[in-house]
């Protein structure tokens, strides 16, 4: 999923939606699949490789956006009590079950055909504001395999036994029919829970991530829920202006799950020998540098000694400044990749912000490799060799992941560009109220600035002759440019 959500609105279908396509045509985006694609995924939808475990009976549910379609995880969450419930170590002591059940894409898909060369050449969904450009045909990832309410489907049934304080206990993961009861959104599922209503595998997500984010505390990890930055009507009918939305307790608490699910799919494969890890190493001293500028550009509360984690989790993500750091503190992020082994495990397996090793898998549907780590996962369970098509396909993934992962950090990053620029396009010459939060160490008159209203972040330029940028303080803009044709916002001092 994009780190930076923006939405457009229905109202707006010329300007902003003009320019957005002839993004995607300058991208090269691949929005139309071949007709050979389209026919192999209506022969695969007619007739999936469905599983003979039947799990139909477990009422699992979903919980996505609103308007989401290509439903990747479902989810069913229990209490373990007394004893004799449940199998394997830690059973019969308490905790809690959670079943996920992660869409079967391998179902559909056969290894070698177009639909599998297609998914290779795609790599990852990419999200536009006005439109998803999907890894597959919408026919299965909004239809047959998707985990609609009411239908049968093949999918990944993963069951993890957790304790009394939310540690794993126990794994396992097979393939089964499932059929989800129920299709949630995060608004309704956190106002059911804070209003009492909620049923109790509902209720649960806020227990069991509750207590997932407090072993994440403990281990040194982080999560960033950073806020969604969408475009809104001015009150006056006057155009549209950005603005930051925060996401909700029920986000992070149904992350918690995902989460979960792939550090326990990390272990599976390192136990096995075989796998392809999420790996990031820990920020250099310049980016940690970096970011204490900004935060005391905007005055978020940095005490020395105090952990990046600790700061992340004092943040209120409602406050404009606060959702501007969540937003720069996505660059610790860089240096993200895919680490395959076939054998040992790598020296480094950790992804610096999870504080231990993990995998994503839970995605099957909008990224490639998730499929790959589901095969690799049910092997290690069944004590068996992964399948030769997934083996053979390894070494070159995390270089197909980088050039995919590159290509939809672009298309993000020329959206919210393009957006910003198309929004202001009128506004050249208006003065508007800034923060410098970061400097050109090579032109200290370049750098970067923060505004509240609109909620841009933006390249600011001075004159050569002008004075060195106030970092940290607040600063009087001019406008200077805003041009959707090429993505461009500049500033100027006042």
């Amino acid at each position: 999923m994009p780190r930076r959500h923006l939405l457009v609105p229905a109202a707006d279908g010329t300007v902003l939606r003009d320019a957005l396509r002839a993004l995607r045509v300058r991208l090269e985006v691949p929005e139309e699949f071949p007709a050979a694609v389209l026919a192999e995924a209506r022969r695969a939808a007619d007739r999936p490789r469905m599983p003979e475990l039947d799990a139909t009976d477990l009422p699992l549910f979903t919980i996505d956006p609103p308007t989401s379609t290509d439903l990747d995880q479902a989810m069913h969450l229990a209490r373990r009590t007394g004893t004799g419930a449940g199998t394997g170590a830690g059973s019969g002591a308490g905790g809690y079950r959670v079943h996920y059940a992660i869409a079967d894409v391998a179902a559909f898909v056969t290894p070698g055909g177009a639909l599998d060369a297609e998914a290779h050449r795609r790599v990852t969904t990419l999200y536009f504001p006005d439109e998803r450009v999907p890894l597959h045909p919408q026919l299965l990832s909004e239809g047959a395999a998707s985990l609609l309410p009411g239908q049968d489907r093949p999918a990944l049934l993963w069951r993890i036994d957790l304790d009394a304080t939310g540690r794993v206990t126990a794994t396992d993961v097979r393939r089964a029919r499932v059929r989800s009861r129920a299709k949630l959104d995060y608004a309704g599922v956190q106002r059911s829970i804070d209003d009492g209503t909620a049923e109790e595998p509902v209720a649960l997500l806020k227990e069991i991530g509750l207590l997932r984010e407090g072993l994440e505390r403990d281990r040194g990890g982080i999560s960033l829920n950073v806020p969604e930055q969408e475009i809104e009507e001015r009150p006056d009918g006057d155009g549209y202006v950005l603005e930051y939305r925060a996401p909700l307790p029920a986000d992070g608490w149904n992350a918690q799950i995902s989460l979960l699910t792939g550090m326990a799919a990390a272990d599976l494969m390192i136990r096995s020998g075989a796998g392809i890890l999420r790996t990031l190493p820990a920020a250099p001293q310049s980016a940690a540098d970096r970011l204490r500028r900004v935060a005391e550009a905007l005055q978020v509360d940095w005490p020395a000694g105090t952990p990046y984690a600790d700061v992340i989790r004092s943040l209120d993500p409602r406050r404009p400044a606060h959702a501007a750091f969540l937003q720069e503190c996505t660059s610790l992020l860089r240096g993200a990749g895919y680490t395959v082994f076939d054998g040992a495990a790598p020296e480094r397996a950790e992804h610096a912000a999870v504080a231990a090793p993990y995998t994503h898998c839970t995605a099957p549907l909008r990224r490639l490799v998730d499929r790959y780590a589901g095969e690799l996962c049910l092997a290690a369970v069944a004590g068996e060799q992964p399948p030769d098509w997934v083996r053979a396909a390894l070494p070159g993934l995390p270089k197909e992941m980088a050039a995919g992962t590159q290509h939809a950090n672009r298309a993000e990053r020329e959206c919210v560009d393009l957006i910003e620029a198309a929004l202001l396009k009128d506004r050249v010459g208006e003065i508007f109220d800034a923060f410098v939060i970061d400097l050109d160490d090579r032109e200290p008159g370049t750098g970067t600035i923060h505004l509240d209203d609109p909620a841009v972040v933006a390249r600011i330029q001075s004159p050569p002759s002008a004075p060195r940028l106030p970092l940290g303080h607040h600063l009087r803009v001019r406008l200077t440019q805003a041009d959707p044709d090429t993505s461009t916002v500049l500033f100027a001092p006042a």
